[in-house]
Parts: C-alpha cells; sequence; structure tokens
C-alpha cells in the first residue's frame, strides 16, 4: 500500500494515525519530494472512478495562484494530468494506492469502508 502524503499537512497526519492505530501496513511518500508524475496520475485517476477535479488541492495556495478553478473547466483531460504532475502541491492529499484500490483525501467513513488491515 503507498500513501502518498505532504508530512506536514494536518489531514496526511490524522490518515496517517488512522493507518497506524489499524495496523495497515504502508510505504510513505512524501509528495514535495517525490511528486507523482502525470502516468501515475493517470492510472490512479482510472482506478479511483472520482472525477478528475478530485485529484486537484483546491484549498491550496498553488491553486489559487495559478487561477485553476476559472481555467480548469477549459482544460482537457491530458492537460489536467499534464499539470498535476508538475508540482505535489498541486495533488489532493493523502493519496492511498493499494492495487485497483485509490482513495483521494482522508474520510474516515470511507477508509474504514473500504480499507480492510
Amino acid at each position: 500500500m503507498l500513501f502518498v502524503c505532504y508530512p506536514k499537512c494536518s489531514t496526511c497526519m490524522k490518515a496517517k494515525k488512522w493507518l497506524e492505530e489499524k495496523g495497515v501496513e504502508y510505504e510513505i511518500r512524501d509528495i514535495r519530494e517525490n511528486n507523482p508524475s502525470s502516468e501515475e496520475l493517470r492510472e490512479w485517476y482510472a482506478k479511483s472512478g472520482l472525477p478528475l477535479k478530485r485529484f486537484f488541492n483546491t484549498s491550496g495556495n498553488l491553486y489559487k495562484e495559478l487561477k485553476l478553478k476559472d481555467r480548469l473547466p477549459g482544460m482537457s483531460e491530458e492537460e489536467q494530468l499534464q499539470l498535476l504532475g508538475t508540482d505535489g502541491m498541486l495533488v489532493k492529499r493523502p493519496v492511498l494506492v493499494d492495487g485497483d484500490m485509490v482513495l483521494v483525501g482522508f474520510k474516515e467513513k470511507e477508509w474504514d469502508e473500504k480499507i480492510r488491515p
């Protein structure tokens, strides 16, 4: 199981604590030091069943600076995936990847339902 996070993010810290309390084994990856590539994001997006917009960190400073709220609707999926692959701070976190299961963001109820230690 791959846990992609930003160590200073409070939501990521809660998710990490949750994983540890449940005894879930995982490999941690710092999203700033090792940004997911557009190819990885394309694969995770396909497996997740989520809308691509859910992969964007809409509350992040970079998202706001780049005015992505206004720009994303006019961008193709490919352009959005390429953009996400340029900077980990654009990606909603944490991302948990386990085979074909991909969870984006930490919603305890959803994680309880989908993760079996």
